[in-house]
């Protein structure tokens, strides 16, 4: 069985995947006129627009959530290990796929907002409800809603929580049965709270330790200030092939930064839209460019935090391409892995006693938002399915289920579970990069529509048949009237 979902991985997480995410992210920044550099002044300004309301949560909790689901063990562990096989010049091409791939992050949360739905009086969306309700085809949103639930609600949370496990294990010497204990308290806590409690959690726990870690980072850089044109000198010099000895590494130098930075920031595999869609915001385009920049947060801050720790400190290995060796070799220890490791060990270098705590600890905050990211896509596809079938019982059981999947996965991860839940994840990726393509009318015409308006000098209101959006989108009209009530409410009080 292990062998035959090996065999799928390789089919579905092939080289065509991860160049299709690229190719897609630069056609997308061409159709928007590259929107990423245009917009950023409005990122940063939208990231705190907006209020949570009854219905949703505000436009910087929509941020966090997602980023709960970003920024996870991949910063640490992914970075160390693209440089391990692709050298310093890995982390450029991390980058590139960062700046293509927040295009693609607009389009598709966008869309999440565009065609969202007010269930049980909360607002959901995702790539499910916008294929059926955009692209018309319900078998097409049933397939990844389905994907999703099986990888996000099942497989991927206990492997999230077997590397918490680890990581307090091995620099806290806790056991994983404590550990089991804790983190299935605390997600008990939030999940059973409702959507409003995990944004909250997410609000005050994503900024804290992704700002906590990058300031570690700063000032572990900062100590070695004086290496650093020539490190940035080795990461430009190795990603075009041009440094002596890692020159013969271009394409691997390629194929790994663009590898790790799709698998990192998830751009275009159908994560971002669903707390995109939760959003409280008077235009999609106003939550489609904060996602857009929650892709810039944790790829060029997160990770190019984990990269110039690693490379200032000189504390990492590359591996000659045909494996018989080390091009470079700074960490002569043959027992510390590619991965985690390395950061801990460059950390540890410059914080002896503390280094590799920190990273054991932001392990444990990283990875436990992520689970909270997965119960969410997976509750909010569950919520799709019960529009079809009456299925009362199934978020109940999703709760226990997933609490259930960490204590176990604390204490034993099988290698099947994390083979299953990628296949679920790369199915996902599949079918929303190819959905979007087909669908990406709307969302162009959106941003058209939200430059018009702030040219106009008003505050973008969505009117989805000014958009060419004539079906499926009537809460638009709803929430038109609450914002309408809303700005008036002000004039008034002024």
């Amino acid at each position: 069985m292990l062998e035959f979902v090996n065999m799928l991985n390789g089919w579905v997480w092939s080289p065509a995947l991860i160049y299709l995410c690229l190719g897609v992210g630069l056609y997308f920044s061409i159709r928007t006129r590259f929107l990423q550099l245009r917009h950023l002044r409005q990122m940063i300004k939208l990231l705190f627009d907006g209020k949570s309301s009854d219905e949703g949560v505000s436009s910087f909790q929509a941020l966090a959530m997602s980023l709960a689901g970003r920024v996870g063990t991949g910063n640490i562990a992914g970075v160390a290990t693209a440089i391990t096989f692709g050298g310093p010049g890995a982390l450029f091409w991390m980058w590139v796929v960062a700046f293509l791939g927040a295009s693609t992050a607009f389009i598709e949360s966008a869309l999440g907002q565009i065609y969202k739905e007010k269930q049980d009086g909360e607002y959901r969306g995702g790539p499910a409800y916008y294929f059926e309700k955009g692209l018309g085809q319900t078998w097409y949103g049933i397939l990844f809603a389905v994907s999703a639930i099986l990888a996000c609600g099942l497989l991927l949370p206990g492997v999230q929580a077997n590397s918490i496990a680890d990581s307090m294990s091995n620099a806290l010497d806790v056991p994983q049965s404590v550990t089991a204990a804790i983190i299935a308290i605390l997600l008990g806590f939030i999940i059973f709270g409702g959507v409003k409690r995990i944004a909250k959690a997410a609000e005050i726990i994503v900024p804290f330790m992704a700002l906590a870690y990058i300031i570690v980072a700063v000032v572990i850089v900062l100590l070695h200030i004086h290496d650093l044109p020539k490190v940035l000198t080795l990461i430009f010099e190795s990603a075009f092939g041009l440094h002596a000895g890692f020159g013969a590494m271009i394409g691997l130098a390629i194929q790994w930064g663009v590898k790790r930075g799709v698998y990192s920031n998830e751009a275009g595999q159908g994560t971002g839209p669903h707390p995109a869609g939760a959003a409280n915001v008077s235009h999609p385009a106003k939550q489609g460019l904060v996602q857009a920049f929650s892709v810039y947060i944790d790829t060029l801050f997160v990770c190019s935090a984990t990269g110039f720790m690693l490379l200032v400190t000189g504390m990492y290995n590359v591996v000659k391409p045909d494996g018989s060796g080390f091009v470079y070799q700074g960490v002569p220890s043959s027992s510390i892995q590619a991965g985690a490791g390395y950061t801990q060990t460059a950390m540890e270098s410059i914080m002896p006693g503390f280094g590799s705590v920190f990273v054991a600890l932001a392990l444990f905050f990283f990875a436990f938002t992520t689970i909270m990211a997965y119960y969410y896509i997976a509750e909010t596809n569950i919520k799709y399915l019960s529009s079809k079938i009456k299925m009362d019982w199934a978020i109940t059981l999703l709760k226990i289920g997933i609490i259930v999947v960490v204590v176990y996965g604390s204490v034993k991860t099988a290698e099947l579970a994390w083979g299953l839940g990628d296949l679920g994840v790369g199915l996902m990726a599949w079918l929303n990069i190819i959905g979007i393509l087909f669908l990406q009318k709307p969302a162009l015409a959106c941003l058209k529509d939200y430059e018009r308006q702030l040219k106009e000098g008003k505050d973008p209101m969505y009117v989805p048949e000014e958009n060419g959006v004539h079906l499926n989108t009537e809460l638009w009209a709803e929430i038109r009237r609450k914002f309408t009530q809303q700005a008036d409410s002000s004039k008034d009080n002024k």
